[in-house]
């Protein structure tokens, strides 16, 4: 008779996966408020606490490359927000 572990049960691989596709979104995510803040940072625009609380907090990945693009281009803080 076999002992099956659990962590080699189909649910246990299963549950293995989605963590890691959770973790690499999360770490996506987190690299994206970096580079907003860092690029601000490069490029000698003051960035208010208020500023730097919402790009923290921010867990939309789609609003972080967006916010990323303006970090680039934009001339000052107040461009990082302008269509909200």
């Amino acid at each position: 008779m076999a002992i099956q572990y659990f962590w080699r049960h189909p649910l246990a691989e299963q549950v293995r996966e989605e963590g890691r596709k959770e973790g690499r979104e999360q770490g996506r995510i987190e690299a994206r408020r970096e580079v907003v803040l860092h690029v601000l940072e490069l490029r000698r625009i003051p960035v208010p606490d208020s500023v730097r609380e919402r790009v923290e907090e921010c867990t939309d990945l789609a609003q972080l490359e967006s916010w990323a693009k303006r970090a680039l281009h934009g001339a000052d803080i107040e461009e990082l927000f302008a269509d909200e």
